[in-house]
């Protein structure tokens, strides 16, 4: 079973604070809310169903990494739907408002609909999926029907030639506008995301912002980030979101709205005339580290506590060496007190040592 990274610090507190606990984004109406060591909530799960991705984007699976020969987790590796369901339920218990599904691309998972079904559900549960859309259209009406409520899906750049490129699948852009089309007609929220890359995509990041202006649809410009070890990332290839919200703003005026919850990733925009609203997730210039309430099984069952981990906790092994419910419950929450993560708020300090431990790849775990 692995371990936890060394060096955190005293485990942290569950409170019964009902009121102070709504203001933190964790458990509405009362309870109790499992905190980390420094003092975050545990509020997001996000969930990877498979490591396979029919794309071979170079910020996250690159081709010369993940090639013919790779070799994925065998079937008999990954979590069932039941595990995954089960764990779900008890991440829920213990805070959990939003479960996101995630990859690799969840949508080669064969009947990821099933999935849908078995997971925990209420007015105050926040289903989602992040896909690349290229196999959204076929889905979108079958995963609705099942209780998916909201899409997010990635996608770059408008123009097909830069998009082909950065795919690596040859998979136009016409594909996952399909997709998009689809899950809106399913009755699904939509947002998209956008990875900025200088010189890459950056050029069309207004034709982003222009296409998806007016339409309900919320985009999300993301700074190039440096997940894992294969996407040879470098600061210089940093489009920063001081750059984007002024290249946005120049044309298309803008104004800051408050977060949505404590622990929203994206800070949000208002365009000045009503067209809508534009995300800038700024996990490289702008850390949100400090109220980090996010935490990410992967699809063979490891749980990781920062996009940028080294090692995660092997629930499968827990899961089928026939635990209770009871003894995974005091598990998760001894994994989340001890929590102290906070690599993007390091990363920009010269001094701090950040070590040598490869991180896990996003396509593990989503992003």
């Amino acid at each position: 079973m692995a371990q936890h990274p060394e060096g955190r610090e005293p485990a942290g507190p569950v409170v019964d604070e009902p009121a102070e606990l709504h203001r933190a984004g964790t458990l509405a109406g009362g309870g109790r809310a499992v905190l980390d060591a420094r003092g975050r909530p545990l509020r997001d799960l996000r969930i990877s169903v498979t490591d396979r991705c029919n794309f071979r984007c170079s910020y996250c699976m690159p081709r010369s990494e993940f090639g013919p020969g790779f070799e994925f987790l065998p079937h008999d590796q990954i979590l069932t739907f039941e595990e995954i369901a089960r764990l779900a339920g008890l991440f829920v218990a213990l805070g959990v408002r939003k479960l996101r599904i995630t990859g690799g691309e969840p949508l080669v998972r064969r009947g990821l609909h099933d999935l849908i079904g078995l997971l925990p559900r209420g007015e105050e549960i926040d289903l989602a999926l992040t896909t690349n859309g290229s196999l959204l259209a076929a889905q979108a009406s079958k995963l609705a029907r099942a209780g998916l409520q909201r899409v997010t899906v990635s996608l770059d750049s408008l123009d097909d030639a830069t998009f082909r490129h950065m795919n690596d699948a040859d998979v136009p852009v016409s594909r996952v506008l399909a997709g998009i089309d689809a899950a809106r007609a399913a009755g699904m929220r939509v947002k998209v995301n956008a990875v900025i890359r200088r010189g890459v995509n950056d050029r069309g990041v207004l034709d982003l912002v222009r296409h998806f202006r007016g339409t309900g649809i919320t985009l999300r410009l993301i700074e190039f980030m440096d997940v894992g070890n294969t996407n040879r990332w470098t600061l210089d290839e940093v489009v920063s979101a001081k750059e984007l919200l002024t290249l946005v703003g120049a044309q298309y005026p803008l104004e800051p709205l408050e977060p949505s919850y404590t622990g929203e990733v994206a800070r949000r925009y208002r365009y000045r005339d009503g067209a809508g609203e534009l995300g800038i997730i700024a996990s490289v210039t702008q850390p949100f580290c400090g109220d980090c309430s996010r935490a990410r099984l992967s699809a063979q069952g490891l749980l990781y506590t920062c996009l940028f981990a080294a090692t995660g906790q092997d629930l499968r092994a827990v899961l089928r060496g026939g635990v209770d419910d009871s003894q995974l419950r005091a598990l998760l929450t001894s994994i989340w007190q001890t929590r102290s993560d906070a690599y993007s708020e390091l990363r920009g300090q010269p001094l701090v040592k950040l070590g040598r431990a490869r991180k896990i790849e996003m396509s593990y775990i989503g992003g």
